[in-house]
């Protein structure tokens, strides 16, 4: 029997991209926000494994780099899920830049994701900034 956790390989979700679990590495670009997130799963459930490829797509399109994701399980990490008051999994937690927000669920509806994480607010900001 295989281990088919969230840390392991991707290889378990039928593809051959590099691991959709490890935690992407801080890239800092100048005069940009940086972003640093936290996802909480439960093993490898399709929820987690959905909130996360849905996660990456937004972080690659809409964040440009701009942002450290760190995966946590919470089967196997227990306290760091108490600590953070975790209630549901799957939750996505924004840490900087404050406030700190929290995003329950697959994280299917992208636009709310946006909304949650501030930047479809900032975007909708620029823009209005711009027109006038």
């Amino acid at each position: 029997m295989r281990d088919v956790s969230p840390l392991n390989s991707a290889r378990t979700l039928g593809d051959r991209s590099p691991d959709l679990f490890a935690s992407t590495p801080l890239k800092l670009m100048p005069l940009e926000k940086t972003y640093v997130l936290k996802l909480y799963v439960a093993g490898n459930t399709p929820n987690s494994i959905r909130a996360l490829k849905t996660l990456n797509n937004i972080l690659e399109e809409e964040f440009k780099g701009v942002y450290a994701l760190k995966v946590i399980d919470v089967l196997k990490n227990p306290q760091l899920a108490e600590e953070d008051k975790i209630l549901a999994t799957p939750t996505l937690a924004k840490i900087l830049p404050p406030p700190v927000r929290k995003i329950i669920g697959d994280l299917s509806d992208r636009e709310k994701v946006l909304i949650g994480l501030d930047l479809l607010y900032e975007e909708l900001r620029e823009d209005e900034a711009a027109n006038e």
